[in-house]
């Protein structure tokens, strides 16, 4: 067991991750619309619960939406009443969820180790760029991954001391993951913590633990409560829609086209936990050692185990390997002294910078050959946005790069924090304000226009939730009728009569139809 570290130095750490989580989770939050689909269907959710003070059931387009489970709505609708009806209020929880879960990520290891490597794991989790545009996205999965460590940190605790308190802990975060995204918040700890114990031969003490009178009563009175609620309210109809459509259907089988094959979560791996993705190779290379010692071999198991699930799932979404995260960003930071070579770290998060920076150069080449006229639009609103700024900010972050490498006095750690801060800077004021201008802003202002007018508004082969939100009306989604003003992509309407254009930016149009 490592010695304490004094307090004094626990609370320099603890200010100076409070610093890099303001940077990468809080700065820049309300700077972009909010995102379709995701965003903006959790948001006018949220929206419709604030108008309806129906408190039990979410609505999307005046619908059940039997999507998630409740507390995340419950969470947006309080910061929305503290905040106001805007994309800071719907993120924050988010953001907030992502701070605690950064902070139990340094407590869990500086138990096991030291404030040093407690600092550089949670600073890692927070820099990484998945985590710095997922954690703070007006959705579930920062709520959800924030549960998942707790629960996680304290079924390892309990299994190495036998400790009842980080028991009952696990049990109750437990609850609230199930509160937030359903049994996946179940599932991920018994899958690690019975393969961990069925490794070390504890089988017994496993079965035991997973059958703690008080532990299940914790998680029944946590998360039991709404989904009987539900169930009274909705029947049948909240079992078929939650557990089989969006639980047992998406992994079974494609859902909503979102497929891939074994190999989809490699390439998102080695993108998602940039500037840092040279770490994952010298914790490739040190395997065999790593697994020589117990908190390292549940790691690795719980990493494992979600790489597995969700490469054989039949449905593949980007973020579901933001769930095996959390022991890949513990067990870079131990390995990190181990690294021969770290000053190659840099190569990775340099070529990234120099593809970016290629955009413009490729956006000539690439317009001929895009058929589709929504996208040829959006190609050229990039033409449009993306100059010579665009250029120089690759390169200030390029240099940026290449002069922290110059630092002698810099520590490997701290050139790998000093990057990934670079890369925060980065998404924060240019990258995600760029999409959002790009993507959703025309969404937006085509919804504002809308309300501004009063229009009834048809949604044709589109879905912009986010329409809703900032119209603050519903939709009808079908085919428009002559007269009807439509709200589509300028793809739909090439073999329609010329209709009157009421808005029309980036390849989203809202016109009326003769």
């Amino acid at each position: 067991m490592p010695l304490k570290p004094p307090k004094s130095e626990t609370i320099w750490f603890l200010a100076a991750l409070v610093l890099l989580i303001l940077t990468s989770f809080f700065l820049g939050l309300g700077s972009a619309p909010l995102f379709d689909v995701d965003e903006g269907a959790f948001s006018e959710a949220t929206r419709e619960m604030l108008v309806s003070k129906n408190y039990l059931t979410t609505y999307l387009n005046n619908l059940p939406r039997f999507d998630k489970p409740i507390l995340i709505y419950w969470l947006q609708l309080s910061s929305v009443k503290l905040f106001g009806l805007n994309e800071f209020a719907f993120r924050f929880p988010s953001a907030l969820a992502g701070s605690v879960w950064a902070v139990a990520i340094f407590l869990f290891v500086r138990r096991e180790a030291n404030n040093r490597q407690a600092f550089l794991a949670a600073a890692l989790m927070v820099l990484s760029l998945q985590i710095n545009v997922i954690a703070k996205a007006a959705i579930a999965d920062g709520l959800l991954n924030c549960f998942l460590a707790i629960t996680m940190f304290g079924v390892l605790r309990h299994l190495m001391t036998g400790s009842k308190p980080a028991l009952y802990l696990a049990f109750a975060s437990a609850g609230f993951g199930m509160l937030t995204k359903g049994p996946i918040a179940l599932l991920i700890p018994l899958g690690v913590s019975f393969l961990f114990s069925l490794q070390e031969g504890g089988l017994k003490s496993w079965l035991k633990m997973i059958f703690s009178p008080l532990g299940i009563l914790l998680f029944t009175v946590i998360a039991l409560p709404w989904y009987l609620l539900e169930y009274q309210d909705q029947g049948m109809a909240f079992i078929q829609g939650f557990f089989y459509k969006h639980n047992i259907s998406r992994f079974s089988s494609s859902f909503e086209g979102h497929s891939g094959s074994l190999f989809y979560y490699l390439p998102i791996i080695l993108v998602g936990i940039t500037p840092f993705t040279g770490l994952l190779f010298t914790l490739l290379f040190k395997l065999k050692t790593l697994w020589s010692d117990r908190v390292n071999r549940y790691l690795l198991i719980w990493f494992g185990f979600v790489f597995i699930f969700f490469s054989l799932s039949g449905t593949k979404l980007p973020h579901y390997m933001i769930y095996g995260y959390t022991p890949l960003f513990v067990l870079m930071a131990r390995v990190l002294p181990m690294s021969r070579h770290p000053e190659r770290f840099v190569i990775w998060p340099l070529l990234l910078l120099a593809l970016l920076a290629s955009i413009p150069l490729l956006l000539p080449y690439a317009m001929p050959l895009v058929d589709d006229g929504y996208i040829k639009a959006i190609l050229v609103g990039a033409k449009e946005l993306i100059g010579r700024t665009h250029l120089l900010v690759m390169l200030a972050a390029a240099v940026a790069l290449l002069a922290i490498q110059l630092l002698t006095r810099f520590s490997a750690s701290n050139k790998l924090i000093a990057s990934g801060i670079v890369f925060a800077l980065l998404i924060n004021l240019y990258l995600m304000p760029l999409a959002g201008k790009l993507l959703q802003q025309p969404v937006k202002d085509a919804a504002l226009l809308a309300k501004k007018e009063g229009y009834k508004i048809v949604m044709w082969k589109v879905y912009y939730p986010s329409f809703l939100l900032y119209s603050e009306s519903f939709v009808e989604e079908r085919s428009p009728r002559p007269g009807e003003i439509v709200l589509t992509t300028i793809e739909n309407l090439e073999n329609t009569k010329p209709p009157a254009v009421l808005y029309s930016k980036y390849g989203i149009v809202l016109a009326k139809i003769r």
